[in-house]
């Protein structure tokens, strides 16, 4: 049996994916989570949910506690953080709903608070290796579970997180592509970075919902739009997170 954590946005609350769900509060050293952790099971595994932007959507990007929610999965002793994350595709080939199983991330954000390292010990620097950021165990059953599932899905992929909440410029948008971004976001950094800072395998499946603004045959990226794509999907992530928590031993 794992402890395993999952954040995610609209629909990941959803009691209905847990076995005898109840709200639980966890102190931080950070402060409030915003919205209380929702615990239940899955399968032979406790599963504990929490919503990035909280549960009515109402925190911006920047404004999310990021570190608050990476401590309150430590301090539930969770083994592994499954996420999930909507994204705009900088790839021709990476389409409309499209799960994509990130790899490498870039950190284009400037204001947010992106370690819990905010001083050393004498003589003890700590400097986390983040060349590979996240987990191929959990990468690895992620892809299998979408191949399971027929979901069409890219099997690794690079992610640019912006700081938002507006969207990008066409400059922006082609600088990024450039750099070999394949999507964009405003939530994987620092979430991944504070995860491998507490040693806690993290992984996550981001779901193409537009084109950004790069693409000039179409209309730059709304947020109706992508919620319209995302609600559209939502289930598929759903079921290739609950098959993947099953195949955790």
């Amino acid at each position: 049996m794992a402890n395993i954590g999952i954040i995610g946005g609209s629909g990941l609350d959803n009691p209905s994916i847990l076995h005898d769900p109840r709200d639980i509060q966890v102190s931080t050293s950070y402060g409030s989570t915003t919205s209380p952790v929702r615990a239940g099971t899955i399968g032979r595994h406790n599963v504990y949910l929490l919503a990035r932007h909280g549960r009515e959507h109402t925190v911006p990007p920047s404004q999310v506690n990021y570190r608050a929610k990476i401590e309150t999965l430590k301090n539930l002793e969770c083994d592994f953080i499954l996420t999930t994350t909507a994204v705009g595709s900088l790839r021709e080939e990476i389409g409309r709903g499209d799960l994509v199983i990130l790899d490498q991330f870039i950190d284009f954000t400037r204001h947010r608070s992106i370690t819990f390292h905010e001083s050393f010990t004498p003589h003890a620097p700590v400097h986390t290796p983040m060349a590979d950021p996240f987990s191929e165990q959990l990468r690895g059953l992620l892809n299998e579970s979408c191949a399971e599932l027929g979901i069409r899905h890219h099997r690794e992929g690079t992610v640019i997180t912006i700081e938002g909440p507006r969207f990008s410029t066409r400059a922006e948008s082609r600088m990024f592509r450039l750099w070999g971004a394949d999507v964009i976001n405003m939530s994987i950094a620092p979430e991944v970075i504070l995860a491998n800072e507490v040693g806690i395998p993290y992984a996550s499946v981001a779901m193409s919902t537009d084109y950004d603004c790069w693409k000039t045959d179409e209309a730059p990226v709304t947020w109706d739009e992508i919620l319209h794509i995302f609600r559209q999907n939502a289930q598929k992530v759903t079921d290739v997170l609950i098959r993947t928590i099953g195949k955790i031993a």
